[in-house]
C-alpha cells in the first residue's frame, strides 16, 4: 500500500491508508488512547483502541514520545471536531525514529527559547499554520500575474548600484568594483518592461538598517511588477486586484490554518471588497492633526502609529497618494502642476499591520531624471544604463513593490513579523 495524506484520504472514509507521521501530543484512558499527529499537510487525530492494535502496540504508543516518527495504517473515519472533518482509526503502527526530550514541549515558550530553536519551531501548530498561508500566497501570486500576462524577470542579487541611496545596503567586493546585496530589483525591471511589457519579479531583498521594530527584517522577499504604457492609476487598479485576490485565495485554501491562527475570517472577507479607499497625503495629514497628532507636519514621513490610524479610519487598506519628493526615491514622476509630490502611493493595511504595497509613475524625461539622480547625489555614471533607457522609446510606465512577509503577517494575523519567516538565520539573532 502506497503512502498517502490525510488530506488526500479524508475522501476515502471507510478505507484503509497507510500514512508518515509525526506524534505532536498523545491522551490516554483507559483501553483508549488519542495521537495528536502531523503528516507535513494536515493535523489530525489518530484513535487507538487496545482491541485492535494488541495490548503491546497499545502500551508503547499511549506513550510515545513527541515528534517520533511513524508508519501508522488504520481506516478512515468522520470526526465532525476535527479541521479536516476526519480522524485515523489505527490498525497498526512502525516506528521509524524515535525522538526523546524533544525541546520545544506543549507549554508557553518565550520568544528568544523560540527563535533559537527555529529548526523545531517549525513543526508547531502556529508556525505551521503560518508557513501553509505564505505558500499560498506565494502560488497565488504567480497565477495573479500569470494570468493577467506577465513574464517573471529575475533581477540580479548583487548590484552595482541602488535604487534609494546606499546607505541602508550590504557593500561587498565584486573583484575590484563596489556591489550591494540587492535592495530592490524595481530598476531591472524598468528595463525588463520596455522589452516585454509586463513584467515581475520575485526574489529576496537586503536592508543593512539595524531596526528593532517588530515590523522590519533585513531579508526579506518581494514581489515587484512593472507595466509599460500604464498610468499611476492604472496601477493602483491593479494593485488592489492582486491584494485581493491574495486574500481570497488565502481564505478558500487556508480554512485549518486560519483556524488554528484564530484569524477573523468574516474580517478578512471585508478586504476583498473593492475599491479601496484613497487620501491623498495632504488629507491624510489633516487628518491626523484633526485627530490630535501633534507630532507630524506636512513633510514628513509617516510612524506607525500615523499609518495605523489612517487604515483604521477607513477599515480596510487605505492608498495614501502623492507624497512629498523629499521623502522619497528620485525615479517617481512629478505629479502634474505640483513641484512638491510624486505620483506615487503606499498601501496601508489596517489593524496595525503598515504599509504592504509601495509604488509609483516613473519618470520618463531623460532631463528630469538626469536632474533628480544629481540632487540625490547619485552618480550619474552607475545609472548610465537607467538614463538610456529614456533615451530608447521611453513610454508611460509604473510599477510596485510588496514585501511577502508583511503581507504574511497580516493574512494570517500574527503580532511579529519575524514569525512569517520560514528559516533561523544568523542575522535575525543580531537585530531582534
Amino acid at each position: 500500500m502506497d503512502l498517502t495524506t490525510m488530506k488526500k484520504a479524508k475522501d476515502h472514509v471507510g478505507e484503509l491508508v497507510k500514512i508518515g507521521v509525526w506524534v505532536t501530543n498523545r491522551r490516554s484512558s483507559g483501553k483508549i488512547a488519542f495521537l495528536q499527529l502531523r503528516d507535513g499537510v494536515s493535523y489530525f487525530q489518530g484513535v487507538l483502541l487496545k482491541s485492535e492494535v494488541g495490548e503491546d502496540l497499545f502500551e508503547e504508543l499511549k506513550n510515545i514520545p513527541q515528534e517520533t516518527a511513524l508508519i501508522v495504517e488504520g481506516t478512515v473515519q468522520k470526526n465532525d471536531r476535527s479541521p479536516i472533518g476526519v480522524e485515523l482509526l489505527i490498525k497498526s503502527a512502525e516506528v521509524l525514529g524515535g525522538s526523546h526530550d524533544y525541546p520545544i514541549t506543549p507549554k508557553d515558550h518565550g520568544i528568544d527559547f523560540l527563535m533559537d530553536h527555529r529548526h523545531l519551531w517549525l513543526r508547531s501548530h502556529k508556525q505551521h499554520a503560518v508557513l501553509q498561508i505564505r505558500n499560498e500566497i506565494i502560488k497565488a501570486t504567480y497565477d495573479f500575474f500569470y494570468d493577467n500576462g506577465f513574464i517573471k524577470i529575475d533581477p540580479p542579487i548583487l548590484t552595482g548600484s541602488a535604487p534609494e541611496g546606499t546607505s541602508e545596503l550590504f557593500h561587498t567586493e565584486y573583484f575590484d568594483q563596489d556591489a550591494y546585496l540587492s535592495q530592490s530589483g524595481q530598476l531591472y525591471m524598468e528595463a525588463a518592461a520596455m522589452a516585454f511589457g509586463k513584467v515581475f519579479s520575485f526574489g529576496p531583498t537586503f536592508r543593512a538598517e539595524k531596526s528593532k521594530t517588530r515590523r522590519h527584517l533585513i531579508e526579506f522577499w518581494m514581489i515587484e511588477p512593472e507595466m509599460a504604457f500604464t498610468n499611476q492609476d492604472q496601477s493602483i487598479k491593479v494593485q488592489e486586484e492582486y491584494i485581493a485576490y491574495l486574500v481570497e485565495a488565502v481564505l478558500e485554501h487556508c480554512q485549518p490554518a486560519l483556524a488554528i491562527l484564530e484569524r477573523d475570517q468574516e474580517l478578512l472577507k471585508t478586504y476583498t471588497q473593492l475599491p479601496y479607499p484613497r487620501i491623498s497625503y495632504d488629507d491624510a495629514i489633516t487628518l491626523l492633526k484633526d485627530n490630535g497628532f501633534d507630532d507630524i507636519e506636512w513633510g514628513d514621513d509617516f510612524g506607525s502609529p500615523h499609518e495605523t490610524f489612517i487604515a483604521n479610519h477607513f477599515s480596510k487598506p487605505v492608498f495614501i497618494m502623492n507624497y512629498p519628493k523629499a521623502i522619497k526615491p528620485f525615479y517617481m514622476k512629478a505629479a502634474p502642476n505640483r513641484d512638491d509630490v510624486y505620483l506615487c502611493a503606499d498601501l496601508i493595511a489596517p489593524e496595525g499591520y503598515g504599509e504592504i504595497i509601495g509604488g509609483s509613475e516613473r519618470e520618463t524625461d531623460f532631463d528630469q531624471l538626469l536632474a533628480n539622480i544629481k540632487a540625490k547625489g547619485l552618480s550619474v555614471e552607475e545609472y548610465g544604463w537607467y538614463l538610456d533607457l529614456r533615451k530608447y522609446g521611453s513610454v508611460p510606465h509604473s510599477g510596485f513593490g510588496l514585501g511577502l512577509e508583511r503581507m504574511v503577517t497580516w493574512l494570517s494575523g500574527t503580532e511579529h513579523v519575524r514569525e512569517a519567516i520560514p528559516f533561523p538565520r544568523l542575522l535575525h539573532r543580531l537585530y531582534p
